[in-house]
């Protein structure tokens, strides 16, 4: 079931209703059975599989939480290698196989091992990556094991991020779900506003954008350097959109029935850096590998070239992470390589007693635009398309208005629209904000308009979120 469809608009709302209609000791009933609805919407037997990793990682939270020792440690290794098993088959089996089978070829040998014909279970990497943080977090003793396996299962299935985070961690989700929610008026309003501003960015922006960007990296050869350049231009706001949409869906729905989620983008590309930048996109993710990967491999702790390799590890893993794919492993490695090499410049000019720094605006331009270029292999459909990508950016000329030029003027407006309200959240965050504006009749104008604004111009056929395929 798509946020961005009628039946989830249906959904949500008698969830919602029901939800504070019923007494607190049912609710965890009733969003259990709706996140098995909403989950099943997709792939319904895909729900046995999630099932059983939920089983798998309930007892071993109570057995780590009891025993000592390398019986501790072993019960912590049993539920990660039934986590990550499951990811490894669903999601990397195929691509590991044509890496066999490639290798073998070499050698003019045949690949006897068969292919799996499955499709990934929707949002997998998320609920894996929230299922782990719960069991090494109970190992490492900053949480209690839970012993309601009802209220666990909600952890792991709670609906408005089972696909797509924020990737909680159970410190704070698990005692919400125990405390009950009285009905806040304010939470109730402030959580529709931003599920309203969360459906612009993905109908009024992200989908209206893919019109543009599919066309272009849907057939590379056929573009010269200036449409490419304004499609990997098109793609990064797109992505951002259409991520960080989803996630204000999320939070925005999590928050009308009392129930807050962590914050995953902070208006990534007003960054001044690319360290900067990842401490904006995708926070979730960016702290569970800084605190389940990077630092356990020695963090800052270690030599700077030991550091270095760290950074490398952690970012190529987590392009892997996104997809059993060459382009993303050189994604995230890009990130590293960007990461390491912004951190020599820095010691070389602290060395060397330089002070000086690049206006803040030519540092965001920069950030964009290496954001932007490693985009590229993220998006396109292979490697060799990506090369061909980057090759045509040498070359300029006339500007194909692909899509017609109705939709660029679309775009054009949508991007202008989103970079004024995000530029005044960054710059001016204590200026009057029209949705929250003190005088009645603003407010419901401002809402009205945003609505009207969201009908007229927003892709209401745009498919699915881009991270449901992670």
């Amino acid at each position: 079931m798509l946020f961005n469809s009628l039946a989830f608009v249906a959904f949500y709302l008698i969830v919602t209703a029901l939800y504070f209609v019923l007494p607190h000791r049912y609710r965890w009933i009733l969003l259990l059975s709706a996140s098995c609805y909403f989950y099943m919407a997709f792939v319904p037997v895909y729900i046995l599989i999630l099932g059983g990793t939920i089983v798998v990682d309930y007892f071993a939270g109570i057995w780590i939480e009891k025993s000592e020792g390398k019986r501790r440690k072993n019960f912590l290794i049993l539920s990660l290698i039934a986590n990550i098993g499951v990811l490894c088959v669903f999601k990397y089996y195929n691509f590991i196989n044509d890496n066999i089978s490639l290798l073998l070829n070499n050698f003019h040998y045949q690949n006897p091992i068969p292919y799996l014909d499955i499709i990934l279970p929707i949002g997998l990497s998320f609920h894996t990556f929230q299922a782990m943080s719960y069991t090494i977090e109970v190992y490492r003793g900053r949480t209690k094991a839970e012993r309601h396996f009802g209220i666990y299962s909600l952890y792991v299935m709670f609906y408005p991020q089972l696909v797509a985070g924020p990737i909680e961690r159970p410190q704070n989700i698990l005692p919400q779900f125990h405390t009950e929610q009285r009905f806040d008026y304010e939470k109730m309003v402030s959580g529709l506003k931003l599920m309203l501003w969360g459906f612009f960015k993905k109908l009024v922006v992200a989908d209206r954008l893919s019109i543009y960007v599919d066309s272009v990296f849907g057939h590379p050869s056929s573009h010269n350097g200036t449409t490419v350049a304004i499609a990997s231009l098109f793609f990064a706001v797109q992505i951002y959109c259409d991520f960080s949409g989803y996630t204000d869906i999320a939070i925005g729905c999590a928050r009308t029935m009392g129930i807050d989620l962590m914050k995953n983008f902070n208006r990534p590309y007003f960054s001044k850096s690319i360290k900067e930048f990842w401490s904006r996109w995708h926070i979730s993710l960016s702290t569970w590998f800084r605190d389940y990967l990077y630092i356990p491999l020695g963090g800052n702790r270690v030599p700077v070239p030991r550091m270095y390799l760290n950074l490398l590890i952690v970012f190529t893993i987590s392009g892997i992470w996104h997809g059993a794919s060459y382009n993303f492993v050189i994604w995230g490695f890009l990130h590293g390589i960007f990461l390491i090499t912004a951190s020599i410049f820095d010691r070389l000019k602290q060395k060397w007693g330089i002070t000086y720094e690049l206006p803040g605006f030519i540092n965001i331009t920069i950030t964009i635009l290496l954001v932007s270029v490693t985009w590229i292999f993220f998006r396109a459909n292979t490697f060799d398309d990506a090369i061909t990508m980057l090759s045509s950016l040498k070359t300029f000329g006339q500007t194909p208005f692909t899509g017609g030029i109705n939709n660029m003027a679309h775009c054009l407006f949508a991007i202008s629209m989103l970079f004024l309200i995000e530029f005044k959240m960054e710059y001016f965050p204590q200026a009057l904000n029209l949705v929250n504006h003190p005088k009645m009749w603003v407010r419901y104008t401002s809402i009205v308009t945003l609505i009207f604004i969201i009908l007229l111009f927003g892709v209401f056929s745009g498919g699915q979120f881009i991270y449901f395929q992670f």
